[in-house]
């Protein structure tokens, strides 16, 4: 089997998990995006996934994604920066990306919003820390409301919805439990503000499934797309 042959199954699989879990859930299939979370792997293992039709991807290490970029600027590639960030790498995440998730302070959405020197809106995410857990970056949910209504205010950037990572749970019960929090927040707050955020941004490889069923429009998935992390 060739290479471009095993990622089209790895895709394929990838897909129809989203698709079921949507007929599960009773919604439209196409409500969902699939990120690539392609970090630790090569420009040229992204770039076959886009010739089979995956158009967004996920980094987490801000060096290794830019040099990636380069590598594939004749691709259109909507790029989504995932990882932990840095006040002093604000400049080039805002120039270098479409999308980020996981901001949790004001003071970093008001970098990315000061420094974003290209024409468009950049998308934000809010990271919600749905288990309070020390190790991980995000806000509680009740902080949700007071730093939405702050960014929201911010003419370069567009404030979209909230993404989790939150700590891992084998039975789909339990993670729908968890991850349906954050729709429920996403329609509080588009009630509280008057706004129209519209993105959930959470499920990876091992609960997509529970992710979906709990209003996710967003599912971030490595292993299972590309294999295990190098």
């Amino acid at each position: 089997m060739n290479t471009k042959h095993s990622y089209q199954l790895q895709l394929n699989n990838v897909q129809n998990r989203i698709v079921a879990a949507c007929e599960q859930a009773d919604r439209d299939e196409n409500s969902v995006q699939l990120i690539g979370a392609s970090k630790t792997k090569p420009a040229n293992m992204i770039r076959d996934f886009f010739d089979l039709g995956l158009t967004n991807f996920g980094e987490n290490y801000l060096n290794e994604a830019i040099e990636k970029q380069k590598q594939l600027a004749d691709l259109n590639i909507t790029w989504h920066y995932i990882g932990q960030i840095q006040s002093n790498k604000t400049k080039l995440i805002a120039n270098h990306f479409d999308w980020v998730h996981g901001v949790d302070r004001l003071k970093t959405a008001q970098r990315l919003n000061d420094q974003n020197s290209t024409e468009k809106s950049l998308n934000i995410l809010i990271q919600i820390n749905l288990d309070n857990e020390a190790s991980k970056a995000g806000i509680p949910l009740n902080e949700a409301l007071s730093l939405s209504k702050h960014i929201n205010k911010l003419p370069n950037i567009s404030l979209r919805g909230f993404m989790a990572l939150p700590k891992s749970r084998e039975n789909f019960a339990e993670q729908k439990a968890c991850l349906v929090k954050l729709k429920h927040l996403l329609d509080d707050i588009n009630q509280d503000l008057d706004i129209n955020l519209d993105t959930i941004s959470a499920g990876m490889s091992n609960d997509l499934e529970a992710a979906i069923c709990a209003g996710t429009t967003m599912v971030r998935v490595g292993s299972d797309l590309f294999g295990a992390r190098t």
